[in-house]
């Protein structure tokens, strides 16, 4: 992907750069950092995610499928106490709970995996190997014509290095 690569060393700079490239308005910006900052996540402005999708689906078919195979299985092989009823749901509620977790966690690593679209099989565009070591990394994805405004606008907000990707 064609774009513009900025090495940041401090975190003000970086927020401050990716407010104006967002108003200026560039290209996409993709931001690299070596920790979890949540000043990056304020300055971005991402979408929530969608994974919380895949929980709520999961523990939806858990706890149906946690009541059915309870209630299958006694009715296939009916043990009669007392006059009670075979399939009743208050015994059956701990086991539809214990397979609304198992699923719904197992459904929340998949929807993880593949949000995040892991494993890579290309490498990724703009990555330096500082952008884990300390710096944080600005990968702006712009066409030639916008890449010197873009390199322009890095510099200006104190980049320690800016390059052009191919």
């Amino acid at each position: 992907m064609q774009g513009v690569v900025g090495a940041f060393h401090e975190i003000d700079t970086t927020v401050a750069a990716i407010e104006d490239l967002k108003k200026k308005k560039l290209g996409e910006v993709t931001v690299y950092s070596p920790t979890i900052r949540h000043e990056l996540e304020h300055a971005i402005d991402a979408p929530q995610s969608v994974v919380r999708r895949f929980t709520l689906i999961g523990g939806l078919l858990g706890v149906s499928f946690g009541y059915w195979v309870a209630i299958w299985s006694s009715t296939y092989w009916p043990l009669v106490v007392g006059g009670k009823a075979i399939a009743s749901w208050i015994p059956y509620t701990i086991i539809g709970f214990e397979v609304m977790v198992l699923v719904g966690a197992l459904s929340t690593v998949a929807g993880m995996f593949i949000n995040s679209r892991i494993p890579r099989l290309s490498t990724t565009s703009g990555y330096d190997t500082r952008f884990s070591g300390g710096y944080f990394g600005i990968f702006i994805a712009c066409d030639a014509n916008k890449a010197g405004q873009a390199e322009e606008l890095l510099r200006q907000h104190g980049a320690v290095e800016v390059r052009r990707e191919a």
